[in-house]
């Protein structure tokens, strides 16, 4: 084909369940891509699969392709690529032909794996992989046993190769967000992952990260969205991307949201460190040369993103157990609400002294009163604000004293102090993250078609 058509329906575990099959039935797509996965979900999902092997992946998947059968059957040739498969892309590989055969519909599913490092960690640490801490060196082995997942972000290349084989639906575990949308480009334009086409590599990782976090580009978080945006019918992306690597990114007709120089210059900068050097497992993209232009009402030209070379390592997004932590509110009303609210936090965390808890992390903010954002919203005298204490801690019993400090100043407190409608606040377990590199000869992605 002269152009492939991508959209993606999905930016997180958790994004709107209706969006994939409204993009899919109005986009007039080649591919739908559906991005679930961040580093806190990893964490999550391994923990869900240890308590059953069976699960471990992103069940709003199955949901949603349900929702997608009517556009299945409709559209046979629409294919989906997706990182839904998480912690377990077989079993939700599974489930998803389960499904599939439930709406009387058969597809070629291929599943893509060899992300999960954590049954290999001894292993990797024996032959001198040592997983140090980007940030401070340290070698992973200093947490071994605190280690709840450790996963490398594959690349596009054992997408297109599934794609290459047939699948007309591809589940992977963790792959870079961008490669959802590179792998279909590669496969169709018949791009290699090498010196000759890093150009083109490079433009289409543009255009996945464009698309990744779906409605971002397409007006949400936009700095200048108004009710004229229409943000509660808002479109989701579309990348048409040209065999030379040059793309537009639209939406679909007819749907809110805005696609304009602004909304795609935002997303474009979205978690990137340095724009000349944006890393991913294909390739190292250089966003400077990147150059926007408005097309037509909601249609921006994509031309630029060319190679600043390859790296030879794999990222590895670790998570470990960390202690625990708890956050709780409270309302403040009336005058000096800010000063009320400030001394509640106080108040709550001397009790907890008294009692013989400190932490090793506490935290007292006032929203309201320009906290979130310091320095950024003029001072005022605001007649009501939440207050908001945190801790964590090693010790969860610890955490689950503080829990209990909250109800007592509704009575015991300040004039004006209400909100406790919700109970105590939860205990949750905290995952801290570690980034680590990998050499690319240490890991072997693989692909299925079941």
């Amino acid at each position: 084909m002269d152009r492939v058509r991508i959209g993606n329906g999905c930016g997180f575990w958790g994004d709107n369940l209706d969006a994939p099959a409204r993009l899919a039935r109005t986009g007039h797509l080649h591919y739908l891509t559906l991005e679930y996965l961040a580093e806190l979900t990893m964490s999550i999902l391994a923990l869900i699969k240890a308590k059953d092997a069976s699960a471990g992946y992103a069940t709003d998947f199955i949901d949603v392709l349900q929702s997608l059968a009517p556009t299945l059957r409709e559209q046979p040739n629409l294919k989906i690529v997706t990182n839904a498969g998480g912690m377990n892309p077989h079993a939700c590989a599974r489930a998803a032909q389960a499904a599939l055969a439930k709406a009387g519909i058969t597809k070629r599913v291929a599943v893509v794996s060899g992300d999960d490092l954590y049954p290999r960690l001894d292993e990797l640490f024996a032959t001198g992989h040592e997983l140090r801490h980007l940030d401070d060196g340290a070698p992973l082995s200093t947490i071994r046993d605190k280690v709840v997942s450790a996963n490398a972000y594959l690349g596009a290349e054992p997408i297109a190769r599934a794609l290459k084989l047939g699948a007309e639906i591809v589940i992977t575990g963790r792959v870079a967000d961008a490669s959802l949308t590179v792998g279909p480009a590669a496969h169709e334009f018949g791009w290699g992952f090498g010196e000759s086409d890093s150009d083109r590599l490079a433009a289409g990782t543009v255009a996945g990260h464009l698309i990744e976090c779906g409605a971002q580009a397409t007006g949400g978080l936009w700095v200048n969205a108004d009710a004229t945006t229409r943000l509660e019918d808002v479109g989701y992306p579309i990348a048409e991307i040209a065999a030379d690597g040059t793309f537009t990114i639209s939406k679909p007709a007819n749907t809110g949201g805005a696609v304009n120089v602004e909304t795609v210059a935002e997303q474009l900068l979205y978690e990137v460190a340095d724009p000349a050097r944006y890393f991913t497992p294909d390739v190292v993209a250089d966003f400077t040369t990147v150059k926007l232009s408005q097309l037509a009402p909601n249609v921006v030209g994509v031309t630029g993103g060319t190679a600043n070379g390859t790296t030879d390592t794999y990222k590895v997004s670790i998570s470990y157990r960390d202690g625990f932590a708890s956050a709780g509110t409270l309302v403040i009303t009336g005058p000096n609400a800010v000063a009320k609210a400030r001394a509640s936090g106080a108040i709550i965390l001397e009790k907890l002294k008294a009692a013989g808890f400190t932490f090793a992390h506490s935290y007292v903010e006032v929203i309201g009163a320009g906290d979130v954002v310091p320095g950024v919203l003029p001072k005022g005298a605001p007649p009501e604000v939440v207050m908001r204490v945190a801790v964590r801690d090693p010790r969860k019993a610890a955490v689950e004293r503080f829990t209990k400090e909250f109800a007592p100043l509704v009575t015991s407190g300040f004039a004006g102090t209400t909100g406790y409608t919700v109970g105590r606040p939860p205990v949750r377990e905290v995952f801290a993250y570690w980034p680590a590199l990998i050499a690319k000869s240490a890991v072997a992605p693989k692909v299925e078609v079941l």
